[in-house]
């Protein structure tokens, strides 16, 4: 146990070597933000992918597949992939010729400083989950590996330093970096464990057999109005509500052209779904080679039973691929969810708090407010250790699907919305979710589902009945009429001072 904890650490080394010798080539914000807007198709395909594939993909969504089937995980991986999909398809050529910094930008520009500030701190808040799931499993990680003499909480520091180190001096380039090694390790470890865990099972026939006998081929739910309402509204969640994150659109805005940001979308959001049931059938092989240890877990902690299968029930070289790829997804998605927010912060809040910012200033704003919110995040994760992984993802993107998608997608097709209808849209979605989720009404009816649509009220409402801004005329190669020939709109674009 100690070899492989040492193995473990070695690896966090590495990554981090890799990650600094990146932060080396970082000189601008943009640099620190968007990887210089430089990176080629098979990059961003690698840290779209790894981005999405994080802990709750190997140990969440795993641990949900066996206790419910495929009605179970509708919300990730099939969600989760068809949101990158929707993204390559319809947003990231748009977004990208928009040549903004962050997603909070778009909102800026189209409605205005209000709407900027609001959307941005839905999008920041919902990564507090989201990264907290990824520090949690670091913890977990480090406890299994060590045999208990390394605590959950303690693992957590230790991981979450680690991934800091090399994010907080390369920014996005270190994490597209350390993602491409990452994905190559996870993809080839998780494959090279589900072919053993295969055969411990006694062939993959045994295990289909075994996934008919207990239904989890099951897709859709019972024809009952209830079960579709909450089946349809666990399927937008991750669907609709990923796709105003500021990590996303980084991805996006990092490729070197708009064709490579769509088709690098499309390509990750395809691959993550068809890898992400590789962990689905390695923990069904479980259940079959180590029956009673699986319906133990199941019925106390079932993000343990993968960890279980690999430390109980094979070799140690399997030990080391198992660890090496468990870590690189959770790596790869807590870098990326730890810089997404940063940024948002800082160039969608505190630059309009402190205008005037220098490329240095702001670069060294980028990396201050880095640590602050590793801190923020370490602490709530710790404060929410024993929420399962999946429902702390889950639970985050419900804030950005009901606060932010609406203004988004109405900016960007609907020349007719305004901030007033903007503004309305974030209320109504933000106060009719949080009615919903902390009273009686969300056991009858989703709080996430009832948001959207109210948003989706508010925003139609709120924008036909107030009039469009008038057009300012601006003259050529002015960056307003850029803006409003980008959106395809006669509204006047918004500056930050307004």
């Amino acid at each position: 146990m100690t070899t492989l904890l040492g193995l473990v650490v070695l690896y966090l080394l590495g990554t981090l070597a890799i990650g600094l010798y990146a932060g080396s080539r970082v000189k601008t914000a943009t640099d620190f933000a968007l990887a210089g807007r430089s990176l080629p198709l098979v990059m961003i395909v690698t840290t779209t992918f790894a981005t999405w594939f994080g802990a709750e993909t190997v140990l969440g969504i795993s641990a949900k597949f066996v206790q419910g089937g495929l009605n179970n995980v509708v919300e990730d991986p099939f969600g989760a992939s068809m949101c990158l999909v929707f993204v390559g398809l319809f947003f990231a050529a748009k977004l990208y010729r928009m040549t903004l910094m962050t997603i909070g930008d778009f909102y800026r520009k189209r409605y205005g400083k209000t709407v900027e500030i609001f959307c941005s701190i839905a999008i920041i808040c919902s990564y507090l989950g989201w990264v907290a799931a990824q520090v949690t499993a670091l913890g977990l990680v480090f406890n299994v590996v060590s045999a208990g003499a390394i605590s959950t909480d303690t693992g957590m520091v230790i991981g979450t330093l680690a991934v800091l180190a090399y994010v907080i001096f390369g920014g996005m380039l270190a994490i597209a970096w350390t993602d491409f090694i990452q994905m190559i390790v996870l993809v080839i470890g998780l494959s090279i464990i589900a072919v053993m865990a295969g055969n411990l099972a006694g062939g993959a026939d045994k295990v289909l057999v075994l996934a008919q006998t207990n239904e989890w081929f099951k897709f859709f739910p019972e024809p009952k109005l209830h079960d579709a309402l909450f089946f349809f509204a666990a399927a937008i969640t991750m669907m609709l509500g990923s796709i105003p994150q500021q990590d996303i659109f980084q991805r996006v805005m990092a490729a070197k052209d708009a064709k490579t940001a769509s088709r690098g979308a499309i390509i990750g959001g395809l691959g993550y779904l068809a890898f992400a049931f590789v962990p689905m059938f390695i923990v069904a092989c479980a259940v079959l080679i180590m029956p009673d240890e699986t319906k133990a877990l199941l019925a106390t902690d079932p993000q343990k039973i993968l960890p279980t299968l690999i430390l109980n029930h094979m070799p140690f070289f399997a030990q080391v691929i198992f660890f090496g790829a468990l870590l690189s997804a959770i790596k790869s998605t807590a870098s990326a969810t730890l810089l997404a927010p940063s940024t948002s912060f800082v160039e969608n809040i505190y630059k309009n708090m402190r205008p005037g910012l220098t490329d240095k200033q702001e670069l060294f704003a980028f990396r201050v407010t880095l640590a602050i919110f590793t801190g923020c995040v370490l602490v709530y994760a710790i404060i929410m250790k024993g929420t399962p992984i999946y429902e702390m993802v889950s639970m985050a993107y419900q804030i950005t699907l009901v606060g932010a998608l609406m203004p988004l997608v109405c900016g960007l097709y609907w020349k007719r919305a305004t901030r007033q209808g903007a503004l309305a849209s974030i209320v109504l979605g933000m106060i009719t979710w949080l009615i919903f989720l902390v009273t009686p009404l969300g056991a009858d009816f989703p709080a996430q589902l009832a948001g959207v649509l109210m948003a989706a009220i508010g925003m139609f409402a709120g924008s036909l009945l107030t009039e469009p801004h008038a057009h300012h005329a601006h003259p050529a190669g002015h960056p307003e009429a850029n803006h409003a020939k980008a959106f395809g709109h006669h509204e006047s674009m918004h500056s930050r001072a307004d």
